[in-house]
């Protein structure tokens, strides 16, 4: 299939967001807007909401490498879980 390239323009800050966004759910700004216009074109119509895990938002991947680090550095402790 031809490639082609399509230009927009967008607000400096949504462009950032935008781009934190697609990071957040694992693609790049082009692969999320040809999911969309693809989407867009099956079902003619605006078709769909996606949104971000919060599992991979930046402040829980802080906390997941900090807790890694203090894991290594210390060897760990293991704590039983109780449903109180």
């Amino acid at each position: 299939m031809e490639q082609n390239t399509v230009s927009i323009r967008i607000d400096s800050q949504l462009k950032k967001d935008f781009e934190e966004f697609c990071n957040n759910v694992g693609m790049n700004m082009t692969t999320a807007i040809s999911i969309f216009a693809e989407k867009v074109m099956k079902e003619q119509r605006i078709p769909f909401e996606i949104s971000a895990d919060p599992f991979y938002s930046e402040e829980n991947m802080k906390r997941l490498r900090k807790s890694k680090q203090q894991m290594e550095q210390t060897g760990g402790t293991i704590h039983e879980v109780t449903n109180d």
